[in-house]
């Protein structure tokens, strides 16, 4: 029964994930948090993170760390194939309608108009993820300042150090080494 779980919920997910990994999300979330109850949010959040240091699409680290925890190898394969199989047919078919019609207005004012919406689809993922990661910690306050610290120098150094996102995630685990170093030397 498991397994059919695995199928429907994360071809749900690849089916509906328009405007890639970070829209998909918030259905991710829905499927596998509150809906199926598969993985609790604080888990969620550490899977999206585990997810964004594994190489490929977060949707697909994702189905594979869940199937994992829900039916071993076999949940895994699953998982992943399902949620690749409707958005490669949707791809196939998508491509085949756009260049053949790419230069009606229809076709440029539907494209238009998607753009905004899958921009909110990513700001709600961000929005979602950045709150729970603001709000975990051994206090809400000390848990608040170190997520707060650690976003602004994230951001800071990806757009003004012009850091990739590998030396800025290897320096953000450098920096919770050092930091639970010194917490324990003082407690």
């Amino acid at each position: 029964m498991i397994y059919v779980e695995l199928f429907i919920s994360f071809f749900q997910v690849g089916i509906l994930s328009f405007g890639g990994g970070y829209a998909a999300l918030p259905l991710i979330q829905r499927q596998v948090v509150d809906v199926r109850g598969w993985v609790t949010m604080t888990q969620f959040s550490d899977i999206i993170t585990i997810s964004q240091m594994t190489p490929g699409p977060i949707a697909l680290n994702m189905a594979s760390f869940v199937g994992t925890q829900m039916g071993g190898i076999a949940g895994t394969v699953i998982a992943t194939v399902s949620v690749v199989t409707g958005p490669l047919v949707l791809a196939l078919f998508f491509a085949v309608i756009y260049y053949r019609y790419r230069e009606l207005s229809v076709m440029k004012g539907i494209l238009w108009g998607l753009k905004p919406t899958v921009v909110s689809l990513i700001a709600t993922a961000g929005i979602g993820i950045f709150t729970q990661a603001l709000f975990t910690g051994k206090s809400a306050f000390s848990g608040t300042v170190l997520a707060l610290l650690l976003f602004t120098g994230g951001v800071l150094l990806l757009l003004r150090g012009k850091l990739t996102p590998v030396k800025t995630i290897l320096l953000s685990g450098l920096f919770m080494v050092i930091w639970n170093l010194v917490e324990r030397l003082y407690a």
